[in-house]
């Protein structure tokens, strides 16, 4: 079978912060489909596919290419039906779809804000000036104002996780429940980034939520451990 190409953001070091290409990989590793990742610059995007898209995940599948984790994730499912899926029901995806959003407004934000200027020294120095001018546009401050409130932003940011780690007290090893699904990748797509590009450690040492990123790192293989990180937690 002839691999899946990923288009997978990279920065210095090899670093791949992505969370959205974190999930699509996961998404090829549950449906236990071979796949390149194709490391690609901020600025190299818009080279890919005739500059048909702005942002990566983009895959190339055959002879079709799709960009938007969603619309990949519904591509994976509906091209490879004989393979586990990725929404078992609609009913499933909208929950996931649901998962994503909460992510975004209680912790997503708060983690942007702390880790844009980590995100921008990163990057490759060609890409530098773009994505300053870019965040910087849109969150009508400098990369540097936003990290001077860092410690104030990643408390936010953890307790914003808390229902993460309520519905984990349930007993199930997994967001999904007794497997993995896409709302473990997803959330742990944003750890991965954090990992990826994150000076400052995020999580405290004793927060339970580490224990279900390990089962969820060594998962395919280890598929999550595949650095460089820095520590997560402290």
């Amino acid at each position: 079978m002839t691999p899946i190409r990923l288009y997978d953001l990279q920065m210095c070091d090899d670093r791949r912060p992505s969370p959205f290409c974190w999930r699509i990989k996961y998404a090829l590793a549950h449906k236990g489909l071979p796949f390149e990742t194709v490391p690609v610059a901020l600025t190299d995007i818009p080279t890919i596919a005739g500059g048909a898209h702005k942002t990566v995940p983009i895959i190339e599948d055959g002879g079709k290419t799709v960009c938007d984790s969603w619309a990949i994730a519904d591509h994976l499912d509906e091209a490879y039906p004989d393979r586990p899926r990725l929404f078992g029901t609609p009913a499933e995806r909208e929950l996931c779809r649901f998962v994503e959003a909460s992510l975004f407004v209680s912790a997503g934000r708060p983690l942007l804000r702390a880790y844009l200027k980590d995100v921008h020294d990163h990057a490759f120095e060609r890409d530098r000036g773009y994505f300053r001018q870019s965040r910087e546009k849109l969150f009508g401050c400098t990369l540097e104002e936003m990290a001077s409130a860092r410690a104030e932003q990643l408390d936010a940011a953890r307790a914003g996780l808390e229902s993460v780690r309520l519905t984990l007290k349930g007993g199930a090893p997994f967001l999904s429940g007794a497997h993995p699904g896409f709302a473990d990748y997803m959330v742990a797509g944003f750890l991965l980034w954090i990992a990826s590009i994150g000076t400052a450690p995020f999580l405290r040492s004793d927060d339970p939520l580490l224990e279900w990123l390990g089962r969820v790192q060594d998962l395919y293989g280890g598929l999550g451990r595949r650095g460089p990180f820095y520590a997560i937690a402290a």
